[in-house]
């Protein structure tokens, strides 16, 4: 990447590849932390990085777009100036403490996706539960798959294995297999699942101000936040139908944009794809990387994102991912996705 920039060959290849725009997808914004073990680091990034991106973006000569923006450019003709638009996943509190000082100074749009259980008090964030556990214990033990499991986690590498290994197991289970797995971990450890949940989330009153601000939209992101993929298609509708009624309840507008929880390629089928367009939305953010096209090459209802990690820091490497260099763009035939 540092060579693309530098040799000039990103902003060449930038004219085929660019597309219209690129949607960038975020989940917590706050201050940079000092602790060793912080496997979640790649979602987070800082104010300051946060306010250096725009400043940059505004520089680059970029539009910064709402949704509403992305959908319209992905079906018309390309204009001059390729988009950004800045999505946030996950409802985290700190956007709204961290994030949301930044971007309304900058008067920029932006995108929230909240699952709607999180507000309420009755999501559980359990990779956040999961962290915490093993951060402070230097053994923990539980049973997977009829057996009981051992980890010894006294090094920094050590926990870092277990919760990869851990939390890819997880995101295999059923919600129920989940929650009780979480569940039980937590009252072993005495970890405060729900009080950590709460802590982590926004409310309904810091959404309700966030929704007054016309620079700000509303998505939904389901009701518990499941791997869609680990349900059957009729409860991946109602976990889908239902985020977007109680979201539409609360904030007396129609929510028109959806992310698909946890964004990734295995999160979702192509069913869930349809049951969007069924339910009327008009787009559907996913995290398969790629740049969104213009004159309807883009699905609406799969539109691709770009993860930022958060350990990179360089805006010079933020300018190359934007330029689709690395990022073939995604033109699925509009049939397979029916």
């Amino acid at each position: 990447m540092e060579f693309a920039y530098f040799s000039g060959y990103a902003r060449l290849k930038q004219r085929a590849s660019g597309g219209a725009g690129v949607v960038l997808r975020f989940e917590r914004v706050r201050p940079r932390q000092s602790r060793r073990f912080q496997p979640l680091k790649a979602s987070e990034i800082t104010p300051q990085f946060l306010d250096r991106m725009i400043r940059a973006l505004k520089r680059w000569k970029y539009d910064i777009v709402s949704m509403d923006e992305v959908c319209r450019r992905a079906v018309t003709l390309p204009t001059a100036n390729r988009f950004v638009a800045l999505t946030f996943d996950g409802g985290y509190k700190d956007v709204m403490n961290a994030a949301y000082p930044v971007l309304s100074r900058h008067g920029v749009p932006f995108t929230i996706y909240p699952p709607t259980a999180f507000p309420d008090g009755l999501g559980e964030a359990w990779w956040l539960a999961l962290e915490e556990m093993i951060a402070r214990e230097n053994r923990i033990s539980l049973v997977i798959d009829r057996k009981e499991r051992h980890f010894a986690i006294r090094s920094t590498s050590e926990k870092y294995q277990a919760y990869e290994f851990l939390a890819s197991w997880m995101r295999t289970l059923s919600p129920p297999d989940l929650s009780f797995a979480i569940n039980d971990l937590c009252k072993r450890y005495s970890v405060d699942l729900a009080g950590l949940s709460r802590s982590a989330s926004m409310a309904w009153d810091d959404l309700t101000n966030l929704a007054a601000d016309p620079n700000v939209t509303i998505g939904s992101a389901t009701v518990n936040y499941p791997v869609l993929s680990n349900l059957k298609d009729a409860d991946a509708q109602r976990e889908m139908a239902m985020g977007k009624a109680v979201a539409e309840a609360a904030f007396h507008r129609n929510v028109k944009h959806f992310a698909y929880p946890f964004g990734d390629r295995d999160a979702f089928r192509r069913q869930h794809v349809g049951i969007a367009q069924e339910m009327g939305l008009a787009s559907a953010v996913t995290v398969l990387p790629a740049v969104v096209e213009s004159k309807g090459y883009s699905n609406l209802h799969a539109l691709p994102r770009l993860a930022w990690d958060g350990r990179q820091r360089s805006l010079r490497m933020m300018r190359v991912m934007l330029s689709g260099t690395f990022f073939a763009p995604v033109r699925p035939k509009k049939t397979s996705w029916s």
